[in-house]
């Protein structure tokens, strides 16, 4: 079945959607995005991935062509027209089309895209038996903080993972881990405190990182925001990465070393556990 996509104030047919190859986004990943999951028809942590697009596109110099209202109309409108129960919606804003100058040309238009994927969120397979990840070197430009389209080395990675037969990558910098590859990094010590990495430059700041952290608190468990070694991770009780369409997501291993006994923790189920219940409580 086709899809319905948005762009540039258009409802159009996937096959119809159209970007100029001097589109800068294309030319030089001049552009954000924004990834919202959907559950039961509704966004999931909207509010939170409303504020990160904007503060992205002011990073970058640029506007949304879209107010507060009309964006959050766009993204209902969107579901409803694909009628998409659960999933994801992305969106990406680029700085617009342009010949290919280096120099953010002035009073650009911007490109505004969104699609929507149907996939399962809630009934994740990798729920109950967890994910494996390998260790690889962080080799991305240090504006990770930005959630700009440049992921040509998070592709690298996840390919690499997957042909060694892993499920994702734990990036490594000085010997400390910032993320995963598309998904923030967490690990609970033997004592039950979660750590995870503190905001910087050289993590993106996630939006169901700040949700489950808060949460975790609320719940008395421990939190330390703070660099970790590979080395702590993997004599970590329980390991896990968040992110908008995994949730939290159970890590049993790191290059091949078990965490814990092997199998998903007590705290991050608990987590998850609480994490959708709040959230589909507040889905709008």
């Amino acid at each position: 079945m086709s899809r319905t996509v948005y762009l540039n104030g258009k409802w159009l047919d996937e096959a119809d959607a159209k970007i100029s190859i001097f589109d800068r986004g294309y030319t030089f990943a001049d552009a954000i995005y924004e990834v919202t999951a959907i559950v039961g028809g509704k966004l999931i942590d909207y509010p939170g991935h409303s504020a990160r697009m904007q503060r992205s596109l002011g990073e970058l110099g640029m506007v949304c062509p879209l107010d507060a209202d009309e964006l959050l109309a766009v993204h209902r409108e969107i579901v409803a027209r694909n009628n998409v129960e659960e999933g994801m919606i992305y969106l990406q804003i680029s700085r617009g089309v342009d010949d290919r100058d280096f120099v953010y040309p002035k009073e650009m238009k911007p490109t505004f895209s969104m699609f929507t994927q149907t996939k399962k969120v809630l009934e994740n397979p990798y729920v109950k038996s967890g994910i494996s990840v390998i260790s690889l070197p962080d080799w991305r430009w240090e504006r990770r903080d930005i959630k700009t389209v440049q992921l040509l080395y998070p592709t690298m990675a996840k390919t690499q993972a997957s042909r060694q037969g892993a499920d994702d990558a734990w990036l490594l910098e000085d010997g400390f881990v910032t993320e995963a590859s598309s998904a923030t990094a967490h690990i609970v010590k033997k004592d039950g405190t979660l750590v995870t990495r503190d905001l910087s430059h050289v993590i993106l700041p996630g939006i169901t990182r700040a949700s489950t952290l808060d949460l975790a608190r609320e719940a008395g468990i421990k939190v330390e925001e703070r660099p970790f070694t590979l080395e702590e991770a993997k004599e970590a009780a329980e390991a896990f990465n968040t992110s908008a369409t995994n949730f939290v997501l159970p890590v049993v291993s790191i290059d091949g070393q078990k965490i814990g006994d092997g199998t998903p923790g007590p705290i991050t189920k608990k987590l998850r556990d609480i994490y959708v219940e709040s959230r589909l409580a507040t889905a709008i």
